[in-house]
């Protein structure tokens, strides 16, 4: 295990059916048989930097008292990720409503149950502190976000995955160092639309760093003072892309921790994620270090 990683964010249970179409407003589409599956941005996150990334990985999260949480920390344990700062609260633990269509496309509603409960404890803050990256999202309050923004030591990188997009108050923008964010996100951020590149660009105006991801193409790294780079994706039959920009986030905080730079740590965590797409689920489709490693070596040759 290299590099220590603190993940604060979400945790739900993936209510999934299989449609030949996601319905229109008003319609009613029948689908095949529901799955319930360990989901949730922080907690795929979390799986993703301990079992594809490798590093010593802590969530914190809030989940309710009932049987979705269990299968949430067994998901999370599974995959060595450490629990003992999840806090329990007095709301159902979240959902998330799923449609995946035969091209492995998803629609997700959330019901964020718990997730909007969530704060931070002393112990949790010792932990943030500990880490050399933390990794935040946008399915928890924004006032826990900047708290564990504060919390992290000096030298630490605050990667924040902002989604889904919501207005962002100054403090945490000036606490951000890196920005993940897929094109439609980047756009809402940047106030305008074009290339990942000029999206991305127009974002180092706000943080030092930016990773536009762009789903099959993979993804747009730009830092301030350096030449925005296009890591290619990587061709791969897409069974279920639920969860693939979470195991791209947690993997690339992981290899940040490991020490790697920033192009190369998205290298990795874009061969983690098309191999996420190719098997169904969200943390069920995480791969493992080896797998990554493997693949990624693959189709360097």
């Amino acid at each position: 295990m290299n590099g220590r990683v603190v993940v604060v964010g979400s945790a739900n249970v993936d209510l999934v059916v299989d449609v030949a179409r996601p319905p229109r407003a008003g319609e009613t589409v029948l689908g095949g048989d529901l799955r319930r599956n360990p989901g949730g941005k922080g907690a795929n996150q979390a799986v993703a930097a301990a079992l594809a990334g490798g590093a010593d990985t802590t969530f914190i999260g809030a989940l309710g008292d009932d049987d979705s949480a269990d299968l949430l920390l067994l998901s999370l344990e599974c995959a060595g990720v450490r629990t003992d700062l999840v806090g329990r609260v007095g709301a159902p633990t979240g959902t998330a409503l799923i449609t995946v269509s035969p091209d492995g496309e998803n629609a997700i509603t959330v019901a964020p149950g718990a997730n909007a409960y969530l704060t931070l404890s002393a112990p949790q803050v010792e932990r943030i502190a500990e880490a050399d990256v933390v990794l935040a999202q946008l399915e928890i309050p924004l006032g826990v976000v900047r708290a564990a923004a504060s919390a992290r030591r000096a030298g630490a990188v605050m990667a924040l995955n902002a989604a889904p997009a919501r207005d962002l108050p100054e403090p945490i923008w000036e606490a951000i160092d890196l920005l993940i964010v897929n094109e439609h996100e980047a756009a809402d951020y940047a106030l305008t639309s074009g290339p990942a590149e000029i999206l991305a660009s127009k974002l180092l105006g706000r943080v030092p760093a930016v990773v536009v991801t762009l789903g099959g193409d993979g993804c747009v790294v730009a830092e301030r003072n350096r030449e925005p780079v296009h890591v290619p994706g990587i061709p791969v039959n897409a069974v279920d892309t639920t969860g693939a920009g979470d195991t791209f986030c947690g993997v690339l905080a992981a290899a940040l921790a490991r020490g790697l730079p920033l192009s190369e740590a998205a290298r990795l965590a874009c061969a983690a994620g098309a191999l996420a797409v190719t098997r169904p689920g969200a943390q069920d489709a995480v791969p493992t270090a080896a797998e990554v490693a493997e693949f990624a070596r693959g189709k360097e040759t």
